[in-house]
């Protein structure tokens, strides 16, 4: 079987909140029509897209109940950093915009990286590995 596209779906509480978070961090919108039940974003150069929906409208368009991100994680998605400087750059933006750091930057075999959540709890890591 053959898959023409994949993308990933997460629920949020406030599209406001999340849009302008995203947007801060220089991601690219990815709304082509306005839409009161989600926000979209592509990310990386192949143009990943994350739907961020409204809690409830995809917990009764998808059937199924979405985890408490405060005490527990659905995903994590790692973005890939050019340097460990590049690394430190993104932490600040992240927590300039309003990005919560659950692991501080650590050395991990021959690459650096920390955690973050987004203002709904997502959580996300930035990772230089040399090579990569």
């Amino acid at each position: 079987m053959k898959t023409k596209q994949i993308w990933a779906n997460l629920a949020v509480k406030d599209l406001d909140v999340t849009t302008k978070f995203y947007i801060a961090l220089g991601f690219t919108s990815n709304n082509s029509m306005k839409s009161d039940e989600l926000t979209s974003f592509s990310f990386g150069d192949n143009n990943f897209i994350i739907n961020f929906f409204l809690k409830d409208i995809l917990e009764t368009n998808t059937k199924t109940e979405f985890s408490n991100l405060q005490t527990g994680n659905e995903v994590i998605f790692s973005f890939s950093a050019e340097s460990k400087d590049e690394v430190d750059q993104w932490m600040a933006i992240i927590i300039k915009s309003g990005g919560k750091i659950f692991a501080d930057p650590y050395e991990i075999g021959e690459g650096y990286t920390f955690g973050f959540s987004d203002p709904d709890g997502h959580k996300f890591n930035v990772l230089y590995w040399p090579g990569m």
